[in-house]
This record gives structure tokens, C-alpha cells and sequence, in this order.
């Protein structure tokens, strides 16, 4: 019964993962814009963000969406179909949940961030 419930699944998710994906393309927001002294100090404080996520999980859209609204070049990293990434994000993090926000501090130290209210949060307050 079990496989029969997660095949469900995957086919709900195959059946509604370019609907998400064109969704996502035509709701995005258009990005703030600053003076290139000012993004060149955002691009610098970027380099130590990067985003654990999955292409098509709501919650990661959403934290995308507040990305691009901010203009943010935050690296994205595929924790789905790129191991190298999941397995980064399960020891760092301590678990494959997504989305996930990996600050890198200037002391070296890291704290993964979990839930997209709480990512969008920071960010707004970082950047906003």
C-alpha cells in the first residue's frame, strides 16, 4: 500500500511541476533596483548565502520569489537531484529539509535556516 501511496505522489507532482514552474516565472516580482555601489556591497554580503533547495516545493518558490523581489545573488543549490548538495545540507543542517539557508558568518561560524517564513524574514530584514 505504501508504494501505491508514494507513486500517487509522484505523479501528482509530475503532473503539476510545470504548472509551478510557469506560475513561478509569471508571479515573480521585479527586483528592486539600487546604485551599483549599493549592489556591489549586496553581491559581497551574498557570497556567504546559499539557498538548499527544490525546484518545484512551494515553500522554496516562495523564498525565490523574495530573492528575485530583492534582487539577491544568492547561489541556489538543487537538493533534490544533486547528491553532492543533499548530502551537504543533511550534515550541515542535520536534516534534507527544504528550503534551507546556509549563513556563512565572518567569524566562519554557519547556522542553516530553516522555514521559508523565517528565511524571508531575514532576508527582508538584511536586505530589505
Amino acid at each position: 500500500m505504501r508504494i501505491v501511496i508514494r507513486y500517487f505522489f509522484r505523479l501528482v507532482r509530475l503532473i503539476l511541476m510545470p504548472f509551478m514552474i510557469i506560475g513561478e516565472k509569471l508571479t515573480t516580482p521585479k527586483g528592486v533596483e539600487r546604485s551599483a555601489e549599493e549592489q556591489s556591497k549586496v553581491d559581497e554580503q551574498c557570497k556567504n548565502l546559499a539557498l538548499y533547495q527544490f525546484k518545484t516545493c512551494p515553500f522554496c518558490i516562495k523564498v525565490r520569489k523574495t530573492i528575485a523581489r530583492l534582487s539577491l545573488p544568492i547561489e541556489l543549490r538543487d537538493a533534490q537531484h544533486n547528491q553532492t548538495h543533499r548530502n551537504e545540507l543533511e550534515q550541515g543542517g542535520g536534516r534534507v529539509k527544504v528550503p534551507c539557508l546556509r549563513i556563512t558568518e565572518e567569524d566562519g561560524s554557519t547556522t542553516w535556516m530553516y522555514e521559508s517564513d523565517d528565511i524571508n524574514q531575514y532576508l527582508e530584514k538584511r536586505f530589505g
